[in-house]
């Protein structure tokens, strides 16, 4: 039995909006045993004294793609299994160097990526996964040119690592209960036309309604949910209207579909960065000319769109969407947020609310008996300064992950 006593702190629990200072937090091999404002007696645990610096728990993000790692999404089909693993392990180990202890991966991860880290294998965040996509032919997830000319079933050709095509209700459940076999702890579906494809538009709907019903029927009865990407309130008003339980990206959305969203209960996860970078450097890091022209399109809008979200007062995760070399920026969602959003509430969208959306509450994104001991040591106060969140882990002396080190300069 492994313990790790944090004193002094300045806690900064999750849940609410203010710091606390003279906290004691005691960490019992991977979880946290007690929080406490008096001191903690622990004979034969580990001592760390903070003097007052800010301890928060572990950031979390609900969009990533640990595989993407080419901004050229058609190339990763051209990328050997073993190169692409070794690629997403350095992937990985930056995110968590960055105090992202747990990520929610829209496409492209499996069970074997999951289960590296879970193992120690990697290090990593831990790591919730989608698997392969669902598509429409034509959709979001189809990365194959308008010169294929294969007509057969679509289901059956070659396509990239991060989505996979079905068509038809049949084909949609088969498709989702394939990837919950695999290990999938949640389904994701286009629903809409998207940046990183070739053939379709953002303003297009995809899939029907019962194809969506289909798929959030088959995530339900595997007690999870589906994510959807979609940006457009009209593609959003019907994959809520159908049951998804957590909307992507959601640049295009209005008043009233954020309204619905809240009524219903639904997640938003705006990934403004993605745009960001797309923008700026897009080009040159490969992203081909046809995603390149659909940037400035959902771009522009992002943030309108969270000062709708937050207007409707509709739970807004917080996520990235990051392609290729462009996950060094990951971190820079948190300074977009802030345009709009409060620190505290910035802070919050990447621990209580993503927690709440990856059902796991009172595990992860809070400092509480019984949680993950998953713990940021922030030299300062994030309420203050979101930068503290930034510069790739910078402020950050310590970052505990399943009661693991994986960096520690208050050591000794």
């Amino acid at each position: 039995m492994s313990q790790i006593l944090f004193r002094n702190c300045g806690l900064l629990d999750g849940t609410q909006s203010e710091i606390r200072e003279g906290y004691d937090v005691l960490v019992v091999d991977d979880r946290i045993e007690e929080v406490s404002d008096s001191p903690i007696k622990a004979a034969n645990a580990q001592v760390i004294d903070l003097r007052g610096r800010t301890l928060m728990p572990g950031l979390t993000d609900a969009h990533v793609h640990v595989t993407a790692v080419d901004p050229n999404i058609a190339a990763l089909g051209d990328i050997p299994p073993s190169l692409l693993a070794a690629k997403s392990k350095v992937l990985l180990e930056q995110m968590l160097m960055r105090g992202f202890t747990t990520v929610r991966d829209a496409g492209g991860a499996d069970w074997g990526l999951a289960e590296a880290v879970k193992t120690g294998l990697f290090k990593g965040p831990r790591l919730l996964f989608a698997g392969h996509p669902l598509s429409q032919t034509g959709g979001h997830g189809d990365s194959r040119s308008k010169n294929n000319q294969y007509e057969g079933c679509a289901c059956g050709t070659a396509h990239t690592s991060l989505s996979r095509l079905a068509d038809g209700v049949d084909a949609v459940r088969k498709a989702c209960r394939d990837e919950l076999r695999k290990g999938a702890t949640q389904i994701k579906i286009m629903a809409s036309g998207g940046v990183a494809s070739p053939t379709d538009h953002v303003a297009n709907t995809q899939y029907s309604l019962e194809e969506i019903r289909a798929a959030v029927e088959e995530a339900e009865a595997a007690r999870t949910y589906v994510m959807a990407h979609a940006y457009t309130a009209r593609a959003i008003k019907r994959a809520l209207e159908c049951g998804v339980r957590s909307i992507e990206h959601a640049n295009l959305i209005d008043q009233e579909t954020a309204e619905l969203a809240t009524e219903k209960g639904a997640f938003v996860v705006p990934t403004m960065v993605t745009y960001q970078m797309l923008h700026e450097l897009g080009r040159q890091m490969g992203l081909p000319e046809v995603s390149q022209r659909k940037v400035n399109d959902v771009r522009e809008a992002a943030l309108v769109a969270l000062e709708i979200l937050q207007k409707a007062g509709t739970k807004i995760g917080h996520g990235s969407d990051l392609l290729g070399d462009m996950h060094q920026y990951q971190s820079v969602e948190f300074s977009l947020k802030g345009q709009v959003l409060s620190p505290y509430e910035v802070i919050k969208s990447a621990t209580t609310t993503n927690a709440e959306l990856f059902n796991m509450v009172g595990e992860v994104g809070v400092i509480a008996p019984g949680a993950f001991a998953d713990l940021l040591v922030i030299e300062g106060n994030p309420l203050k300064d979101l930068n503290l969140l930034q510069e790739q882990g910078r402020y950050m002396s310590v970052i505990l992950q399943g009661g693991q080190f994986a960096k520690n300069e208050l050591a000794g």
